[in-house]
């Protein structure tokens, strides 16, 4: 009798737990934490395309807490605890240091990233597969390195211009991962290369000008702390027409001649697409893979018409 009982104890539970399910699906409202490492174009668009994508399938159901961290990896966790407090239905971390302090914060609550260049590196995954697993899933703003290194080929020959400068902040991982590798094949092809790390945007303007006297050209990857700091950098190499290759196309205008790049506002909307399949449980986080955005190359008109360089074919003018 007593076994009975509680198999039918045992069901109620299970079916209790299935129709729990089964209303978490089915809510008419949800809450939206939205963590952006800094304000700059970039990730301006990302969170603008994230937050249209899920108002344009879940029109008014969606309360978004859009906070920014104003450049301080520091806010990233307090900002985010908070979101963790008000038990948020999902987590968006616009860059490495959000989507990090969100995946400390939180293994239950959905996180989602997105302006993230490489997820094994900030997250410290190894023999990464294109899944995160567990609560954390998103998009990526990594474009072929091996595009972009045929893009600097283009632009600088070796023989012409065999000396690079990778200009980039130290604080950030995804930076260090991008430069390690497109040196990789930049070397192969002939370039000697130099780094250029600042700790902070107080230092940018003299490790710049180091690097001006130093090499033939300078490339910027996806750089959170270069792109909030685009005006200082150019100060310094546009007066002396030194040619700068960017990583994208938020740093590459008005300082850049050129960029290997994705729409971060298309990046976003996807990002967002994938926040309304979690929020209404048609797909589950932990088996979503990494997204990835088709880039495109570009070069800057003013800065190409100032410097006298005509770009190669291929290239679309960047857009103002």
């Amino acid at each position: 009798m007593m076994k009975k009982w509680l198999a039918i104890l045992i069901a109620e539970v299970l079916a209790i737990g299935v129709i729990g399910c089964n209303t978490e699906t089915k809510k008419d409202s949800y809450t939206v934490g939205i963590c952006q490492i800094a304000q700059h174009p970039a990730l301006d668009a990302a969170t603008q395309g994230f937050i249209d994508a899920i108002n344009a399938e879940l029109p008014g159901k969606v309360t978004f807490d859009n906070q920014n961290a104003s450049g301080e990896t520091a806010n990233c966790a307090t900002i985010v605890n908070g979101f963790v407090s008000k038990k948020v239905d999902l987590i968006m971390a616009n860059a490495t240091a959000p989507l990090q302090a969100a995946a400390s914060a939180t293994d239950t609550i959905p996180i989602l990233g997105t302006s993230v260049t490489a997820y094994n590196v900030a997250l410290d995954i190894d023999n990464f597969n294109g899944t995160v697993g567990g609560n954390i899933s998103g998009c990526s703003d990594l474009a072929s390195l091996d595009d972009v290194a045929k893009m600097i080929q283009e632009w600088f020959p070796a023989d012409k211009y065999p000396k690079v400068g990778y200009l980039f902040c130290s604080a950030e991982p995804n930076s260090r991962y991008q430069i390690d590798e497109l040196d990789k094949r930049l070397k192969a092809a002939g370039y000697e290369s130099t780094e250029y790390a600042f700790a902070d945007s107080n230092d940018i303007a003299s490790v710049t000008e180091k690097a001006t006297q130093e090499v033939d050209f300078i490339y910027i990857p996806t750089d959170n702390t270069a792109a909030s700091n685009t005006e200082t950098i150019a100060n310094v190499t546009i007066p002396k027409k030194f040619p700068v290759v960017a990583g994208e196309e938020g740093i590459c205008k008005g300082l850049g001649l050129c960029t290997l790049s994705i729409s971060y506002y298309d990046l976003g909307y996807a990002t967002g697409k994938m926040a309304v399949e979690v929020l209404t449980g048609k797909k589950n986080i932990s088996e979503m893979p990494i997204g990835y955005a088709d880039a495109a190359k570009k070069y800057e008109p003013d800065v190409c018409k100032e410097f006298g360089i005509e770009p190669p074919e291929g290239y679309t003018a960047i857009e103002k």
